[in-house]
């Protein structure tokens, strides 16, 4: 599925990040199925918190996980 054609099955499915060390802590973003996150289509301040999130995993945020959505 490309980002061009994406509808709203795409916003069924975050990408989830939780953290290492703080229970029911995370950050999550809209994906695809296959967990792929459309980076033009996040506002700065969640884009900056995509790249962090990417860059701290395995030391402070677990390997993210696709999953549905609960927002939508």
């Amino acid at each position: 599925m490309s980002f061009d054609s994406c509808t709203d099955a795409c916003e069924r499915f975050e990408l989830r990040f939780e953290s290492l060390f703080v229970e029911g802590r995370a950050l999550s973003f809209p994906c695809d199925a296959q967990g792929h996150v459309d980076l033009d289509a996040l506002s700065e301040r969640a884009r900056c918190n995509y790249l962090y999130a990417r860059a701290v995993v395995g030391r402070e945020f677990r390997t993210p996980a696709v999953r549905h959505s609960e927002l939508h």
